[in-house]
């Protein structure tokens, strides 16, 4: 264990007034400096000879000055979150009586701690690895079900331990390797070739999946982004305002009315969705409406879903709802829904037909056999938990149901991607039959990748950019 010469204090309850805050002291000191201002109401014994895990009422007290009555939690060491010994005093809510206390112990050799040093000491002292430390960052900002189980099976240990089979086995194949360079003039092999084969494809499939997983797991965590795309005026902003239900985009008949994109989100079944209003498609009007044109389609390459509206009268047979204009309305969605499922054939599209109570009867001029449409009326609110229940049902949260794990952190996946390159290199130098030392080198550059994640492998500059972006007191 790693140990720190100084004790770091911090409020780890948020600033302002509330029923209670919580100050966090961590360190060699801890309990003896809060027994020196601590007084017991009922017990006499001094803190230092408490049991760990309990919890003692009484008063923090400069000189004869009683500055709060308080509770006393105390973890000793290593039995702690940080490792250290750690002690947390439950005060009064009040802005005054946390300061005066906080300046108390800071005035008597405690240092005020740095964002995430608590947890960084938690790291350090080898309670948790790096992933876990970053998920505790992620659990606290978790702000849906499905980031929470994210953040959760990432804190309880799911990745890591996936990650260390994969190291331990390539550790395994390395050390063989090394071995036979040692033994290299007697040509002794100590390493399977068919056995070391084996074990790069099965590793190359995991790293793959894992890889792959990010798609999903940061879309889960950062929330769905849904680009609601079509022509101009039909009832892209009104769409938006149903979903949120509340005024959160201008309506108007008048085309072109949304010059940029408008952002909001929504948590469905436990998913959060960041839906995009954008700018209607059509031959721009004026450079501002330009900007707004190809501000869309940039929206549309970043979405993980595009709800593409349609008005319903441009797809109708019946003559009281079709006008001509609707034929060049159908012509445009068909040849813009042909522009984008070419360029984006991986892209998850959503065709809503929209307006349908201007309708008297659903025939429609399009084959049904081939898209798949979601009838609505957004002025009305009609079909939008048939929308809803669609959406969900586009994102894969049966990984997490399983309790697969699931990358969501960037910083991973550029790791895992790092990896696989390797991996892969590693594979062709067996297929060209390289010898043990170049095949050592790649190895190693998997192994280095690997620990990076988990922290096995870290520089100051890696540690300072992951617990400076943690609040105060965690």
């Amino acid at each position: 264990m790693k140990a720190f010469q100084d004790t770091i204090i911090a409020l780890a309850t948020p600033a302002g007034s509330g029923a209670i805050g919580i100050i966090r002291l961590s360190g060699p000191e801890a309990v003896m400096l809060v027994n020196r201002f601590f007084e017991g109401k009922f017990k006499s014994k001094d803190l230092p000879f408490l049991p760990s895990h309990t919890i003692h009422l009484g008063y923090i007290k400069e000189g004869s000055k009683i500055l709060d009555e308080v509770l006393v939690s105390l973890f000793k060491n290593p039995h702690s979150y940080t490792g250290e010994d750690v002690v947390e005093i439950s005060v009064h809510g009040s802005p005054y009586i946390q300061q005066q206390i906080l300046q108390l112990f800071l005035k008597n050799g405690v240092r005020h701690a740095k964002a995430g040093e608590f947890t960084l000491r938690a790291f350090l002292n080898g309670k948790m690895d790096l992933s876990q430390a970053e998920a505790v960052a992620d659990l606290i900002a978790s702000n849906s079900e499905t980031s929470h189980q994210l953040a959760l099976q990432q804190m309880r240990g799911g990745f890591s331990s996936e990650i260390k089979k994969l190291r331990d086995e390539l550790i395994r194949f390395a050390s063989l390797m090394e071995l036979e360079l040692d033994f290299a003039e007697e040509d002794v092999e100590f390493a399977d070739r068919q056995q070391f084969k084996d074990l790069v494809q099965r590793i190359k499939l995991i790293l793959k999946h894992l890889v792959d997983s990010f798609a999903t797991g940061n879309a889960l965590k950062e929330g769905v982004p849904v680009a609601i795309v079509g022509e101009p005026n039909v009832g892209k902003s009104t769409l938006l305002n149903a979903l949120l239900n509340e005024e959160r985009a201008i309506v108007s008949h008048i085309a072109g009315t949304t010059r940029d994109v408008i952002e909001d989100e929504l948590v469905l079944d436990g998913v959060r969705f960041r839906f995009i209003d954008t700018a209607g498609i059509r031959e721009a009007q004026d450079e501002i409406e330009q900007i707004g044109i190809r501000k869309t389609y940039e929206k549309i390459k970043e979405a993980k879903v595009v709800v593409f509206l349609i008005d319903a009268c441009a797809l109708s047979l019946s003559a009281r709802c079709h006008t001509p204009e609707h034929d060049i309305v159908l012509k445009q969605f068909e040849a813009e829904l042909k522009n984008i499922t070419q360029k984006y054939p991986d892209k998850k599209i959503l065709i809503v037909v929209n307006k349908i109570d201007k309708m008297d009867q659903k025939d429609y001029e399009i084959d049904r056999d081939i898209y798949s449409l979601i009838e609505i009326s957004a002025k009305h609110k009609t079909g939008l938990e048939h929308l809803k229940n669609e959406l969900v049902s586009l994102v894969n949260k049966g990984l997490l149901d399983q309790n697969e794990v699931v990358v969501s952190n960037a910083r991973h996946y550029q790791a895992l991607n790092d990896a696989l390159q390797s991996v892969l290199q590693v594979e062709n130098g067996l297929e060209s039959e390289l010898s043990g030392d170049l095949l050592s080198i790649d190895i190693r550059a998997a192994l280095h990748s690997l620990g990076e994640i988990t922290g096995e492998i870290t520089t100051d500059d890696l540690l300072d950019n992951i617990f400076r972006n943690f609040c105060i007191g965690k």
